[in-house]
């Protein structure tokens, strides 16, 4: 997934913040937000969990759904 948010990150640039998560190091993360499945991508606005999706995710797909979000 590295290459795919990388290319999202490069995309939307400064609007928005990529972050990845270390579930192993950070259970408290996967209890607090329901992680079953490696990887899940959110997509958080104000605060919340607008997307969520688990597996392997194209790029596009994500930059889709974060312009119709942000516009």
């Amino acid at each position: 997934m590295a290459p795919v948010l990388q290319q999202v990150k490069d995309t939307a640039g400064d609007r928005i913040t990529v972050l990845k998560m270390d579930i192993d190091k950070n259970p408290g993360f996967t209890h607090r937000y329901g992680v079953q499945a490696v990887p899940t991508l959110m997509i958080f606005k104000d605060g919340q969990i607008i997307w969520r999706k688990s597996g392997v995710v194209p790029a596009h797909e994500i930059l889709q759904y974060l312009n119709t979000v942000m516009s």
